[in-house]
């Protein structure tokens, strides 16, 4: 059985530090864009940040550009967002679907859509206080 986890969130004062970590069951991440996405409440999903695990490629949302970081480990099949700096507005559930690196047209990129990943999970919550 497929399935995906995110976990490693939790309640954080702004200023501080939160790791999330996403791990596949019943699949390899070699070869995938594993992407964490977010919803605040009362908002629309948005894209926080990527990784091409083929490649290394990565994408980050301009907000979390230089406070956010992510990175993968094939061996533990697992994809890490290191966040430093939180903000108030980080407060939402993360997400890290996924989806086969390679399109239907052979092109790799990013970022990659919420819609068309091919496999999701739960989210984590993360929760940022003043």
């Amino acid at each position: 059985e497929v399935q995906l986890q995110a976990f490693g969130g939790g309640l954080v004062q702004a200023g501080g530090s939160l790791r999330l970590s996403c791990e596949a069951f019943g699949f390899a991440f070699d070869n995938y864009v594993v992407a964490w996405f977010r919803q605040a409440p009362g908002k629309q999903k948005e894209a926080v940040s990527q990784i091409d695990t083929s490649n290394g490629k990565t994408y980050y949302r301009d907000s979390v550009k230089a406070r956010f970081t992510v990175s993968n480990n094939n061996a533990k099949n697992r994809v890490y967002l290191q966040m430093d700096s939180l903000k108030l507005e980080d407060t939402a559930v993360d997400y890290c679907p996924a989806e086969n690196a390679i399109d239907y047209n052979g092109n790799y990129y990013l970022p990659r859509n919420w819609y068309g990943m091919e496999y999701y999970g739960k989210g984590t919550l993360v929760t940022v206080s003043s």
